[in-house]
Protein backbone atom coordinates (compact mmCIF):
# COMPACT_ATOMS: atom_id res chain seq x y z
CA UNK A 1 0.00 0.00 0.00
CA UNK A 2 1.12 3.57 -0.65
CA UNK A 3 1.93 6.45 1.68
CA UNK A 4 1.50 10.16 1.09
CA UNK A 5 3.79 12.27 3.28
CA UNK A 6 3.34 16.01 3.79
CA UNK A 7 6.09 17.85 5.62
CA UNK A 8 9.03 20.20 5.55
CA UNK A 9 11.94 20.20 3.13
CA UNK A 10 14.93 22.13 4.36
CA UNK A 11 18.58 22.97 4.01
CA UNK A 12 20.18 22.37 7.41
CA UNK A 13 23.41 23.62 8.92
CA UNK A 14 24.34 21.36 11.81
CA UNK A 15 27.30 21.21 14.16
CA UNK A 16 28.03 18.37 16.58
CA UNK A 17 31.13 17.45 18.62
CA UNK A 18 32.10 15.20 15.69
CA UNK A 19 31.92 17.64 12.80
CA UNK A 20 29.52 19.84 10.91
CA UNK A 21 27.48 20.07 7.72
CA UNK A 22 26.35 23.26 5.98
CA UNK A 23 23.32 23.66 3.72
CA UNK A 24 22.68 19.91 3.85
CA UNK A 25 19.45 18.13 2.97
CA UNK A 26 16.93 18.11 5.79
CA UNK A 27 13.28 18.37 6.71
CA UNK A 28 10.74 15.85 7.93
CA UNK A 29 9.40 14.94 4.48
CA UNK A 30 12.82 14.02 3.08
CA UNK A 31 13.93 11.91 6.04
CA UNK A 32 10.59 10.14 6.23
CA UNK A 33 10.41 9.47 2.49
CA UNK A 34 13.92 8.09 2.33
CA UNK A 35 13.28 5.63 5.17
CA UNK A 36 9.76 4.59 4.12
CA UNK A 37 10.77 4.04 0.48
CA UNK A 38 12.56 0.81 1.43
CA UNK A 39 9.20 -0.73 2.35
CA UNK A 40 6.42 0.75 0.23
CA UNK A 41 5.61 3.32 -2.53
CA UNK A 42 5.87 6.89 -1.21
CA UNK A 43 4.49 10.17 -2.55
CA UNK A 44 6.07 13.34 -1.19
CA UNK A 45 4.20 16.65 -0.89
CA UNK A 46 6.20 19.73 0.06
CA UNK A 47 7.64 23.05 -1.05
CA UNK A 48 11.15 24.19 -1.99
CA UNK A 49 12.59 27.49 -3.11
CA UNK A 50 14.26 28.35 -6.39
CA UNK A 51 17.66 27.84 -4.72
CA UNK A 52 17.09 24.20 -3.77
CA UNK A 53 19.63 21.76 -5.28
CA UNK A 54 17.04 19.56 -6.96
CA UNK A 55 19.65 17.12 -8.22
CA UNK A 56 20.55 16.22 -4.63
CA UNK A 57 17.28 14.32 -4.24
CA UNK A 58 17.55 12.31 -7.45
CA UNK A 59 18.32 9.31 -5.24
CA UNK A 60 14.73 9.46 -3.93
CA UNK A 61 13.30 9.33 -7.45
CA UNK A 62 15.57 6.39 -8.26
CA UNK A 63 14.21 4.66 -5.19
CA UNK A 64 10.68 5.11 -6.52
CA UNK A 65 9.54 8.10 -4.48
CA UNK A 66 6.89 10.11 -6.35
CA UNK A 67 8.07 13.73 -6.39
CA UNK A 68 5.17 15.12 -8.42
CA UNK A 69 3.88 16.85 -5.27
CA UNK A 70 7.10 18.80 -4.81
CA UNK A 71 6.23 22.45 -5.43
CA UNK A 72 8.85 25.06 -6.33
CA UNK A 73 7.87 28.51 -5.05
CA UNK A 74 9.48 31.87 -5.71
CA UNK A 75 11.97 32.60 -2.96
CA UNK A 76 14.38 30.66 -0.79
CA UNK A 77 14.08 27.20 0.74
CA UNK A 78 13.34 26.72 4.44
CA UNK A 79 16.58 26.78 6.45
CA UNK A 80 17.45 25.61 9.94
CA UNK A 81 20.72 25.89 11.84
CA UNK A 82 21.46 24.09 15.09
CA UNK A 83 24.01 22.27 17.17
CA UNK A 84 24.34 19.38 19.59
CA UNK A 85 26.59 18.96 22.60
CA UNK A 86 27.73 15.55 23.83
CA UNK A 87 24.15 14.97 25.00
CA UNK A 88 22.81 14.28 21.52
CA UNK A 89 19.19 14.01 22.66
CA UNK A 90 18.56 17.74 22.43
CA UNK A 91 19.31 20.19 19.66
CA UNK A 92 20.08 23.85 20.26
CA UNK A 93 18.47 25.97 17.55
CA UNK A 94 20.54 28.91 16.31
CA UNK A 95 18.41 30.08 13.39
CA UNK A 96 15.14 29.22 11.67
CA UNK A 97 14.20 30.85 8.38
CA UNK A 98 10.86 29.55 7.11
CA UNK A 99 11.12 31.37 3.74
CA UNK A 100 8.78 29.69 1.20
CA UNK A 101 7.58 27.27 3.88
CA UNK A 102 5.89 30.15 5.74
CA UNK A 103 3.09 30.43 3.18
CA UNK A 104 2.96 26.76 2.21
CA UNK A 105 -0.48 25.22 1.66
CA UNK A 106 -0.21 21.60 0.53
CA UNK A 107 -1.61 20.77 -2.90
CA UNK A 108 -2.71 17.14 -3.17
CA UNK A 109 -3.38 15.48 -6.50
CA UNK A 110 -6.13 12.91 -6.86
CA UNK A 111 -3.53 10.15 -6.48
CA UNK A 112 -2.23 11.71 -3.25
CA UNK A 113 -5.74 11.89 -1.90
CA UNK A 114 -6.30 8.18 -2.52
CA UNK A 115 -3.26 7.00 -0.53
CA UNK A 116 -3.96 4.18 1.91
CA UNK A 117 -1.61 5.68 4.52
CA UNK A 118 -0.99 9.34 5.31
CA UNK A 119 1.86 10.80 7.35
CA UNK A 120 1.88 14.42 8.49
CA UNK A 121 5.34 15.67 9.32
CA UNK A 122 6.15 18.32 11.88
CA UNK A 123 4.20 21.24 10.40
CA UNK A 124 1.57 23.60 11.86
CA UNK A 125 -1.34 21.51 13.23
CA UNK A 126 -3.83 23.60 11.25
CA UNK A 127 -1.99 22.60 8.06
CA UNK A 128 -2.01 18.98 9.19
CA UNK A 129 -5.77 19.17 9.63
CA UNK A 130 -6.13 20.86 6.24
CA UNK A 131 -4.43 17.85 4.62
CA UNK A 132 -6.56 15.34 6.55
CA UNK A 133 -9.66 17.01 5.12
CA UNK A 134 -8.40 16.40 1.57
CA UNK A 135 -7.56 12.69 1.86
CA UNK A 136 -10.30 10.19 1.07
CA UNK A 137 -10.35 7.23 3.46
CA UNK A 138 -6.86 6.23 4.52
CA UNK A 139 -6.39 3.08 6.53
CA UNK A 140 -4.24 5.04 8.98
CA UNK A 141 -3.17 8.64 9.55
CA UNK A 142 0.09 9.25 11.39
CA UNK A 143 1.42 12.58 12.61
CA UNK A 144 4.39 14.11 14.39
CA UNK A 145 4.55 17.27 16.46
CA UNK A 146 6.97 19.27 18.62
CA UNK A 147 7.17 21.46 21.71
CA UNK A 148 6.77 24.62 19.59
CA UNK A 149 3.23 23.62 18.59
CA UNK A 150 2.38 22.20 22.03
CA UNK A 151 3.23 25.51 23.66
CA UNK A 152 2.13 27.97 20.98
CA UNK A 153 -0.77 26.26 19.16
CA UNK A 154 -2.15 23.83 21.71
CA UNK A 155 -5.83 24.18 20.80
CA UNK A 156 -5.09 23.71 17.09
CA UNK A 157 -2.97 20.67 17.94
CA UNK A 158 -5.71 19.11 20.08
CA UNK A 159 -8.19 19.52 17.20
CA UNK A 160 -5.77 17.76 14.87
CA UNK A 161 -4.78 14.81 17.05
CA UNK A 162 -8.46 13.93 17.53
CA UNK A 163 -8.39 12.97 13.84
CA UNK A 164 -5.22 10.85 13.74
CA UNK A 165 -4.68 7.15 14.36
CA UNK A 166 -0.94 7.12 15.14
CA UNK A 167 1.01 9.83 16.90
CA UNK A 168 4.78 10.16 17.23
CA UNK A 169 6.16 12.32 20.03
CA UNK A 170 9.31 12.41 22.14
CA UNK A 171 9.31 11.83 25.88
CA UNK A 172 9.75 15.49 26.87
CA UNK A 173 6.93 16.55 24.55
CA UNK A 174 4.66 13.74 25.80
CA UNK A 175 5.01 14.99 29.38
CA UNK A 176 4.44 18.57 28.22
CA UNK A 177 1.31 17.72 26.22
CA UNK A 178 -0.21 15.52 28.92
CA UNK A 179 0.85 17.70 31.84
CA UNK A 180 2.10 14.74 33.89
CA UNK A 181 5.68 13.54 34.54
CA UNK A 182 5.07 9.78 34.32
CA UNK A 183 5.31 8.47 30.74
CA UNK A 184 2.76 5.68 31.19
CA UNK A 185 0.20 8.14 32.58
CA UNK A 186 1.13 10.65 29.88
CA UNK A 187 0.59 8.02 27.19
CA UNK A 188 -2.86 7.20 28.56
CA UNK A 189 -3.81 10.88 28.64
CA UNK A 190 -2.63 11.50 25.07
CA UNK A 191 -4.44 8.46 23.71
CA UNK A 192 -7.63 9.76 25.33
CA UNK A 193 -7.14 12.86 23.18
CA UNK A 194 -7.58 10.79 20.01
CA UNK A 195 -4.70 8.62 18.73
CA UNK A 196 -5.31 4.87 19.11
CA UNK A 197 -1.59 4.18 18.72
CA UNK A 198 1.12 6.24 20.39
CA UNK A 199 4.87 6.03 19.85
CA UNK A 200 7.04 7.84 22.39
CA UNK A 201 10.61 8.37 21.18
CA UNK A 202 13.33 8.46 23.84
CA UNK A 203 16.43 9.15 21.76
CA UNK A 204 19.40 7.05 22.85
CA UNK A 205 17.08 5.22 25.26
CA UNK A 206 14.89 3.73 22.52
CA UNK A 207 11.14 4.05 22.00
CA UNK A 208 7.85 2.85 23.49
CA UNK A 209 4.63 1.74 21.81
CA UNK A 210 1.22 2.14 23.44
CA UNK A 211 -1.69 0.44 21.66
CA UNK A 212 -4.81 -1.18 23.09
CA UNK A 213 -3.60 -2.93 26.22
CA UNK A 214 -0.08 -3.28 24.78
CA UNK A 215 3.03 -1.53 26.05
CA UNK A 216 6.09 -2.48 24.00
CA UNK A 217 9.58 -1.08 24.49
CA UNK A 218 12.44 -1.14 21.98
CA UNK A 219 16.05 -0.27 22.82
CA UNK A 220 18.18 2.02 20.74
CA UNK A 221 20.81 0.19 18.73
CA UNK A 222 24.22 0.47 20.45
CA UNK A 223 26.49 2.44 18.13
CA UNK A 224 30.10 3.45 18.62
CA UNK A 225 29.77 6.47 16.34
CA UNK A 226 26.82 8.86 16.37
CA UNK A 227 27.56 11.84 14.14
CA UNK A 228 24.24 13.64 13.67
CA UNK A 229 20.84 12.82 15.25
CA UNK A 230 18.97 15.32 13.06
CA UNK A 231 16.07 13.56 11.34
CA UNK A 232 16.31 10.40 13.44
CA UNK A 233 12.71 10.75 14.61
CA UNK A 234 11.45 11.22 11.06
CA UNK A 235 13.50 8.25 9.87
CA UNK A 236 11.99 6.21 12.71
CA UNK A 237 8.50 7.25 11.61
CA UNK A 238 9.37 6.39 8.00
CA UNK A 239 10.50 2.90 8.91
CA UNK A 240 7.48 2.38 11.18
CA UNK A 241 4.82 3.67 8.77
CA UNK A 242 6.55 2.17 5.74
CA UNK A 243 6.47 -1.30 7.28
CA UNK A 244 2.81 -0.89 8.31
CA UNK A 245 1.91 0.11 4.75
CA UNK A 246 3.82 -2.86 3.33
CA UNK A 247 1.61 -5.17 5.43
CA UNK A 248 -1.61 -3.18 5.18
CA UNK A 249 -2.50 -4.07 8.75
CA UNK A 250 -2.30 -2.61 12.26
CA UNK A 251 -2.40 -5.78 14.34
CA UNK A 252 -0.17 -6.14 17.39
CA UNK A 253 2.43 -8.34 15.68
CA UNK A 254 2.83 -5.91 12.79
CA UNK A 255 3.05 -2.92 15.15
CA UNK A 256 5.82 -4.56 17.17
CA UNK A 257 7.86 -5.37 14.08
CA UNK A 258 7.24 -1.83 12.82
CA UNK A 259 8.83 -0.53 16.03
CA UNK A 260 11.96 -2.53 15.29
CA UNK A 261 12.14 -1.34 11.69
CA UNK A 262 11.64 2.25 12.87
CA UNK A 263 14.55 1.85 15.28
CA UNK A 264 16.66 0.27 12.54
CA UNK A 265 16.14 3.23 10.21
CA UNK A 266 16.86 5.76 12.97
CA UNK A 267 20.08 3.92 13.87
CA UNK A 268 21.38 4.19 10.31
CA UNK A 269 20.31 7.83 10.05
CA UNK A 270 22.61 8.98 12.88
CA UNK A 271 25.74 7.32 11.49
CA UNK A 272 26.51 10.24 9.16
CA UNK A 273 25.49 13.86 8.70
CA UNK A 274 22.26 14.79 6.96
CA UNK A 275 20.97 12.00 4.69
CA UNK A 276 24.35 10.70 3.60
CA UNK A 277 23.93 7.30 5.25
CA UNK A 278 20.35 6.87 4.04
CA UNK A 279 21.51 7.57 0.48
CA UNK A 280 23.85 4.58 0.41
CA UNK A 281 21.78 2.23 2.58
CA UNK A 282 20.64 -1.12 1.16
CA UNK A 283 17.74 -3.42 1.96
CA UNK A 284 20.19 -6.17 2.91
CA UNK A 285 21.79 -3.90 5.52
CA UNK A 286 18.36 -3.10 6.93
CA UNK A 287 17.41 -6.77 7.26
CA UNK A 288 20.76 -7.63 8.86
CA UNK A 289 20.36 -4.93 11.49
CA UNK A 290 16.76 -6.03 12.08
CA UNK A 291 18.12 -9.46 13.00
CA UNK A 292 20.74 -7.86 15.27
CA UNK A 293 17.99 -5.86 17.01
CA UNK A 294 16.12 -9.07 17.77
CA UNK A 295 19.21 -10.47 19.48
CA UNK A 296 19.51 -7.40 21.74
CA UNK A 297 16.60 -8.34 23.98
CA UNK A 298 15.89 -11.97 23.14
CA UNK A 299 16.14 -14.45 25.98
CA UNK A 300 14.94 -17.93 26.85
CA UNK A 301 12.76 -18.67 29.86
CA UNK A 302 14.78 -20.13 32.72
CA UNK A 303 13.61 -23.31 34.34
CA UNK A 304 12.82 -23.06 38.04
Amino acid sequence: MSITVVGSIALDSVKTPFGEAKEALGGSALYFSSAASFFTPVSLVGVIGEDFPRGDIDFLAKRGVDLSGLETAKGQTFRWAGSYEYDMNEAKTHATHLNVFETFHPKLSEAHQQAEFLFLGNIHPALQREVIGKVAKPLAIGCDTMNFWIQGSREELLKTIRLVDIMFINDTEARMLAGVPNLVKAARAIREMGPKILVIKKGEHGAMLFSGQTVFSVPAFPLEDVFDPTGAGDSFAGGFMGYLASKGDLNDRVLRRAMIYGSVMASFNVEKFSMERLKTLTKDEIEQRFKEFKKLSHYEELEA
